[in-house]
Order: C-alpha cells, then sequence, then structure tokens
C-alpha cells in the first residue's frame, strides 16, 4: 500500500508541475502582433 502512495504522489507532482507550466504559458506569455499578407492566385476565384 505504500508503493500505491508513493506513486499517486509522484503522479500528482508531475500532474502539478505541468498544469504550473499551461498555467503560466498562458498567463504569462504574450504575443507579438504583426502584419500578415497571403497573395491568393487568380484560378482560385474562378468557379468550375
Amino acid at each position: 500500500m505504500p508503493s500505491l502512495f508513493r506513486f499517486l504522489t509522484v503522479v500528482g507532482i508531475i500532474a502539478g508541475v505541468f498544469y504550473g507550466a499551461i498555467f503560466a504559458l498562458a498567463n504569462f506569455v504574450n504575443p507579438k502582433p504583426r502584419e500578415m499578407t497571403v497573395t491568393i492566385p487568380a484560378d482560385k476565384f474562378l468557379k468550375r
């Protein structure tokens, strides 16, 4: 039984670190907006 508790503790700690990393990336990293230009060929507009 102690090995089960040790396993669950390790899995919980790993899940907590993973959740913390995702939370930190979502809240503290801001994307830099930039202008984007996409050229679309004229044949994409032709109906067939």
